[in-house]
């Protein structure tokens, strides 16, 4: 998608001149994290060293290993929730499925700037991408809908009398993209059902999984959706898994340096305008559309943007949480600290804008809704702010000899 030619960069500007306060904010507000210092030692006269390229790649290979973990150990939570849900359906453990599909769902969400470079999650080949985090999502594709309780997979018995890992994977996109039955979302509407609510998420009934027509089958369905989300992380895990033998880890250290720097860099890239500010953002906001916000079954769409900018923060600065080197910034330092200043800056910039959005992010989608309102102002400030940095880094990548293109 052309964002621009959608979304004409001067009437952005004109918006969010509208809006100087919040902006004045943002830009106020600095990052939570430590500025990284290059290392003298691998500081070279016109630029970064090998030696310092290298520690930044392995530190991201290893970041991006131990993100993942992170992301798989809270999955496994949500399973085991669900489980207990499965086994005694109840308003109580209910909610505590809801509650650990929302702290695993924050944990994914920095691992999408992983993506964009054919790596274990998005390669032509067998990347999951398409089975862990397909949106925008046909809930009728699944499960009953309003105006039609025969609807979806789960009501169909004699097309698909058994559900299971194979069933449910292989009609993923089948006949369309929007055919969505595996992934977070797929779990995401069998928690909280449509989301029919003007001020708040779905709210489906614990009874379906105990008194509404083929509950058992519904069980059966999320039970087996949970398992596959956790069996796909645990492969993107052993994929990056640094003692791992003839793994992507492995391919990905001996890869020439400045192609690794380039997959890097275009992840932060391409997450930042073409698919964040753009399909996540851009997309719902001018279309007004519910359908095309990102977690929009349990209002949870806020903190996936959040943890998205987050994630390109992480992996500018090298810090990854429990792992943490040196990262971008620290060659961009080298070959041009006043760069390397802006775009941290800017970075934070971005990230503390994606905070300021009011929850839930739906009801800035309302047509009733002017563009001069404040939450749509922030969701405004928010978009121009990542589409600017990405020009950022575009250049940030070409001070350090990378080229990389995003949409």
């Amino acid at each position: 998608m052309d964002l621009h030619s959608k979304f004409p960069f001067a009437s952005k500007r004109l918006a969010v001149l509208l809006f100087v306060p919040l902006m004045a904010i943002v830009m106020a507000c600095g990052s939570d994290e430590s500025p990284t210092t290059v290392p003298a030692a691998t500081t070279g006269p016109t630029g970064p060293t090998a030696a310092l390229k290298s520690q930044v790649i392995e530190n991201y290979a290893r970041g991006v290993h131990h993100s993942y973990v992170v992301s798989l150990n809270s999955a496994i939570a949500m399973d085991g929730a669900i489980d207990r849900f499965i086994a005694s359906p109840s308003a109580a453990t209910l909610e505590a499925a809801k509650r650990a599909w929302l702290e695993a769902r924050d944990d994914y969400g920095p691992t999408e700037a992983f993506r964009f470079y054919g790596g274990p999650i998005d390669n032509d080949d067998d990347g999951v991408e398409g089975l862990v985090n397909a949106w925008p999502l046909d809930e009728g594709y699944i499960d009953y809908v309003e105006g039609n309780p025969a609807a979806g997979i789960i009501n169909m018995r004699d097309d698909f009398p058994v559900i299971d890992a194979d069933l449910i994977v292989s009609l993923n996109e089948e006949g369309g993209e929007e055919n969505v039955s595996t992934g977070w979302h797929a779990i995401e509407f069998l928690l909280w059902g449509q989301d029919l609510n003007a001020d708040g998420p779905g709210d489906r009934p614990y009874t379906d999984y105990t008194t509404k027509s083929n509950s058992e089958r519904r069980k059966t369905y999320l039970s087996v959706a949970s398992d596959v989300l956790v069996s796909h992380l645990d492969g993107l895990v052993k994929d990056w898994d640094p003692n791992g033998s003839g793994n992507y880890f492995n391919e990905f250290l001996a890869l020439d340096t400045n192609a690794a720097l380039q997959n890097i860099i275009t992840g932060i890239g391409e997450l930042s305008r073409g698919e964040l500010a753009g399909e996540r953002m851009t997309v719902a906001y001018e279309e007004r559309s519910q359908e095309d916000e990102h977690s929009c079954f349990s209002d949870n769409t806020h903190n996936d943007i959040i943890g998205n900018a987050r994630g390109i923060q992480m992996v500018y600065l090298g810090n990854f949480g429990g792992v943490s080197g040196p990262g971008v910034h620290d060659l961009v330092a080298a070959a041009d600290p006043g760069l390397a200043g802006q775009l941290e800056r800017e970075i934070a910039s971005s990230v503390n804008a994606t905070t300021l959005i009011p929850a839930p992010f739906d009801k800035h989608l309302d047509e009733d809704v002017p563009n001069s309102d404040r939450g749509r102002a922030a969701v405004l400030a928010a978009i121009v702010l990542l589409e600017d940095q990405t020009d950022t880094i575009v250049s940030a990548a070409q001070s350090v000899g990378v080229t990389i293109s995003v949409s």
